[in-house]
């Protein structure tokens, strides 16, 4: 899925590009609304965000200039001003949905498969690494022909490590992944758990993609 964000603060915008990249989603970034006017018009996105408040052009202007070209792709309407009349301008201009400031990034990606739902069903990619694939939507893991039977834990782990595949990520980095914010990160519990998963994915096949950082944590090889 490709997404359009429109946001002239330039940390927010960051933040929202890493977040949508870490759920396999590509964003590009416009800063104002001739610019993004520009890039809506040579790429086709599934998806535009788009903050109200934008030097030169603001957001409402953008949205009804994207539709008088005949662009139809859903866009989110972002920002701090949250009154009824600001949400019926924004709707007014073409947009489709609309969220304030501040959100949580759970909502803002519950709005954006929503909208996307709307035009098809989207499923989030598979994660490939060689012949390794991990499958996000049916929640299973293969490599090559052969299906790999894994915990909850071992796939949340797993999944975070094909996401960042050839980086080393951080015990913690893991543990956040599977584990809810009041586990004990002092425990040990993640390196019983890629054993596990080195006993499952690697060590059958003759393979080494799992690899100790030390110091650090465990990063999955991308090459041989």
């Amino acid at each position: 899925m490709r997404v359009l964000v429109v946001e002239d603060d330039a940390k927010l915008a960051a933040l929202i590009r890493r977040g949508l990249d870490s759920y396999g989603m590509s964003a590009d970034v416009a800063g104002t609304g001739d610019q993004a006017l520009e890039l809506a018009g040579a790429t086709a996105y599934d998806v535009v965000l788009l903050d109200v408040m934008l030097p030169g052009l603001d957001g409402l202007q953008v949205c009804a200039r994207l539709r008088e070209e005949g662009n139809a792709a859903p866009v989110l309407m972002l920002t701090a001003l949250d009154g009824v009349l600001d949400k019926v301008a924004g709707l007014d201009s073409g947009a489709d949905d609309y969220l304030a400031k501040p959100f949580a990034f759970a909502e803002l990606l519950a709005r954006i498969r929503a909208l996307t739902r709307r035009a098809t069903p989207w499923r989030e990619p598979l994660l490939r690494v060689g012949d390794l694939v991990l499958d996000p939507a049916a929640r299973t893991v293969r490599r090559g022909e052969v299906d790999i039977a894994v915990t909850v834990k071992e796939f949340a782990i797993l999944q975070a490590l094909m996401r960042r595949a050839g980086q080393a990520c951080t015990r913690v980095e893991l543990l956040d992944s599977a584990w809810d914010m009041t586990y004990d990160n002092r425990s040990n519990i993640v390196d019983v758990y890629v054993h596990d998963l080195r006993e499952k994915i690697d060590r059958p096949f003759g393979t080494s993609t799992v690899q100790t950082v030390r110091g650090v944590g465990y990063r999955l090889a991308v090459g041989p």
